[in-house]
């Protein structure tokens, strides 16, 4: 069941309050067509339950967000439309480009010249491996207590 909240867009689309063109729902997950693609061909991937962020999604959601992601990718290469690329975004929190605060992940065709990017920061450089050994014991030390 939806946990629909009113100020939530796909929330709405989910229970029919305002109209999307779904490619598939089940009892997890729903794919529709982005209302603003950066290609044609753009799909949304979302879970039936509200989740704000990427934490808040069930693991075996998350595992399903990704198999339909993997299908409907295929898909998109099949259709005929244009294609010589498929992206899989999640931006999860404002900082990472997250608009609409119900995790989904984006499924979109490119192909040379199309005009979508992301660039790299100011600090984008290999970095030496002291510093990733560093970080690195930081995420995985984060990571062992988030099971705990």
């Amino acid at each position: 069941m939806t946990d629909t909240h009113n100020d939530c867009v796909f929330c709405t689309l989910l229970d029919g309050r305002v109209a999307a063109t779904f490619l598939h729902r089940d009892e997890r997950c729903a794919v529709f067509m982005d209302i603003r693609p950066v290609n044609p061909g753009h799909v949304l991937i979302i879970p039936v339950e509200h989740a704000p962020a990427l934490a808040d999604v069930d693991p075996e959601t998350a595992g399903h967000m990704m198999r339909l992601g993997q299908r409907y990718a295929a898909a998109i290469r099949a259709s005929g439309l244009r294609c010589e690329g498929v992206n899989l975004l999640l931006a999860d929190g404002e900082a990472a480009m997250q608009e609409v605060f119900h995790t989904h992940l984006h499924v979109f065709p490119r192909y040379r010249g199309d005009g979508f990017g992301l660039r790299f920061g100011p600090h984008y450089a290999a970095q030496e491996r002291e510093e990733l050994d560093r970080t690195g014991a930081m995420v995985r030390n984060a990571a062992a207590a988030l099971e705990e």
